[in-house]
């Protein structure tokens, strides 16, 4: 296929599940993409909700409740969302970087963990989720001064995560503002077992099905590994997939590309840290450099953006009552406003 043939930013909404969305359930999303930013515990479910055919907070909620969806720490030391199906084999393949991340940030801030205080109040953490199913922080905070321990949030907030990242906790129950904690235990049923080249070709299917065209820089930065797994798991997937050249970079695609479906004149009400922006290391196919500042800062802050066709070309306020749209690219006479009404009906079923 000659390289003008392609249309990167259509191929990418479509493989993404913006336009045209193949799902109606909320984790079939999350299985699908294999793994979404969840940075902003209140604009992830609109990131899953937007991808399904008809977005909805309530199912939202439903899947995440009874587990189908999972969020915790995994790749980059971010927060992450997955499938419960895909929970197991990714903390496998990703807690190794991740526990050297926590510890270098751990270090930088002169914060000293023994083995034998991560083991303690990881064992508190353990029980106070055992007793009451799904814990707050404040929980944890009141069950570790009950056992006269005294502790900042700093700290605490990084036992936590060591938590997580070992596969004692995850996301517990959905509250409006605050994150939650539960047994993975009690939460993910079954334990998948896989070996580590069969994990390392699932998170490579995942990313680049979802997420094409994408580059192995894309792939190295999204995933947080180092660029000899990317290139084994690229391997691993053979002939399943090939690459195209666009303006004079190499980027992969599965044989099989969603490429039907564009929809002309459409915007697309994006929250902050989107797998849109996010999955690439390069944005500038649909976000110009110039203005780049409008969707993230250099300290990784991300705003919600709106896309027309695809292109970054504005900033919306997903927390006001009344539509506010402004934009800093192009003319804008299509119509607007049925995003807006997408978004507050999914708030409301």
């Amino acid at each position: 296929m000659s390289h003008y043939q392609m249309n990167p930013v259509s191929r990418r909404l479509l493989n993404q599940q913006l336009i045209c969305p193949q799902f109606a359930r909320p984790a079939d999303v999350v299985n699908y993409m294999g793994a979404m930013q969840a940075q902003e515990y209140r604009m992830m479910r609109w990131a899953v909700a937007m991808r399904t055919q008809k977005p909805s907070a309530k199912a939202f909620k439903e899947a995440y409740d009874s587990g189908q969806i999972i969020r915790l720490h995994l790749m980059r030391g971010t927060w992450q969302l997955v499938s419960a199906e895909n929970y197991w084999p990714l903390v496998e393949l990703c807690a190794p970087k991740a526990l050297a991340v926590t510890k270098g940030w751990m270090s930088s801030n002169n914060i000293n963990i023994s083995d034998k205080e991560v083991t303690q109040i990881r064992e508190i953490i353990s029980q106070t989720a055992a007793d009451k199913g799904s814990i707050t922080k404040e929980d944890i905070i009141q069950a570790l001064a009950e056992k006269d321990i005294v502790m900042d949030d700093h700290r605490l907030s990084y036992h936590i995560r060591i938590s997580e990242i070992t596969g004692t906790i995850c996301s517990g129950d959905l509250l409006p503002m605050k994150a939650t904690y539960a047994l993975t235990a009690d939460k993910v049923k079954s334990k998948r077992i896989m070996d580590r080249d069969e994990t390392l070709l699932l998170l490579t299917s995942k990313y680049f099905q979802s997420r094409q065209p994408a580059t192995l820089e894309d792939f190295v930065w999204w995933s947080g590994m180092n660029i000899g797994d990317c290139r084994r798991g690229i391997a691993l997937m053979g002939h399943t997939i090939h690459t195209e050249k666009w303006q004079g970079r190499e980027f992969y695609m599965t044989d099989t590309c969603r490429t039907r479906g564009f929809n002309k004149g459409k915007y697309l009400y994006i929250p902050p840290y989107d797998e849109y922006l996010i999955s690439y290391k390069s944005r500038d196919i649909v976000l110009s450099p110039e203005y780049k500042h409008k969707a993230h800062n250099n300290s990784g802050i991300f705003q919600p953006v709106i896309a027309h066709d695809g292109i970054i070309c504005g900033n919306w306020s997903p927390f006001k009552q009344e539509h506010t749209a402004e934009f800093f690219l192009g003319e804008h006479k299509d119509d607007i406003q049925s995003e807006w009404s997408r978004y507050k009906k999914y708030q409301m079923k």
